[in-house]
């Protein structure tokens, strides 16, 4: 009887010892998915994240990044981009630039050197904290002649925007129209896949000095046709025209653009041009609250047009 008791017991503490060494096996990892057992062969740290978290991370992994989208595809579609622009108050006139993506297009031609380039920049600099306390997305510098450069995507300092000006040097002519196209093409295209109220709204503020040298007119009217054909709302695109320095020809095409665009198109358009020539005044000078003055202005017009086709329908 003790012969078979003592057998027993050798059974079960060998069995004992036998689970102990199984808990020592090697968990999946990112680096190492199969599981290979580690030369130390201890227990993985309670602290480290859960197995079946690291397995599932590499399915995101190399997968091709979307097209240009003001709207994130990893980030829920925000149901309120067509109501929030409304959402201002008098304690916080910016509120709306939550509800926008905020694009500059920088005039970088060879006459916008010197103290027209360093005006710019100031604008820039005082502009991009005001647009980021609203939009942690920050802003969007481009140039009409500067290659896109990702470093200059989502920026969100003053710093950012003194080094990126600092590493452009303007030179070159002024290919307004084909840059607009450039931007606003793959941002109809999103809205025509997905639909107007799935892409977040778009401000576009373009900074020149001097008259364009290609067609500008051609992709705004394409744009704002496209735009209605889709009955997106007044406010999906606005686009800002301000010009710094006293170039005559350019105050004249920018005044043209706000006033005779649908006359240029021949029907009927949404108004989404504004444009701000220099007036001339002494003193007078691109500042980060003179633009957002005029994006407000714009929005809330644009707001109040579409109330005003809202009670007569």
């Amino acid at each position: 009887m003790r012969n078979i008791l003592g057998s027993i017991k050798r059974k079960v503490s060998s069995s004992s010892g036998s689970g102990t060494q199984n808990n020592s096996r090697a968990y999946p990892t990112i680096q190492d998915p199969y599981g290979t057992p580690s030369r130390t062969g201890t227990m993985k740290s309670q602290y480290d994240p859960p197995p079946q978290a690291q397995v599932l991370a590499p399915l995101n992994q190399g997968t091709a990044p979307p097209a240009y989208s003001p709207v994130s595809n990893a980030f829920p579609v925000p149901q309120i981009a067509v109501s929030s622009p409304q959402d201002q108050t008098a304690d916080d006139p910016y509120a709306f630039l939550s509800s926008f993506d905020t694009i500059f297009l920088i005039d970088d031609s060879g006459s916008m050197a010197g103290s027209r380039w360093r005006e710019t920049q100031e604008a820039l600099e005082a502009i991009t904290p005001i647009c980021t306390s609203h939009d942690a997305d920050g802003i969007d510098i481009l140039f009409l002649n500067n290659p896109e450069n990702p470093y200059h995507r989502n920026v969100s300092s003053p710093a950012t925007v003194r080094e990126i000006f600092s590493s452009v040097r303007p030179r070159g002519g002024t290919p307004t129209g084909q840059r607009l196209d450039s931007i606003l093409r793959p941002y109809i295209r999103q809205c025509e896949q997905r639909g107007p109220e799935a892409v977040k709204p778009l401000n576009l503020i373009v900074i020149t000095d001097g008259e364009p040298s290609d067609d500008v007119e051609a992709p705004l009217i394409s744009c704002a046709k496209k735009l209605d054909k889709m009955d997106a709302p007044a406010w999906q695109i606005g686009i800002q025209f301000f010009q710094v320095g006293r170039d005559e020809g350019a105050r004249a095409h920018l005044r043209a653009l706000d006033d005779e665009l649908a006359e240029i198109a021949g029907t009927e358009l949404r108004d989404m041009v504004d444009t701000v020539p220099f007036k001339g005044a002494e003193g007078e000078h691109l500042s980060a609250d003179g633009i957002l003055k005029v994006v407000l202005g714009a929005v809330n017009r644009r707001l109040d047009r579409k109330r005003s086709k809202d009670l007569h329908r």
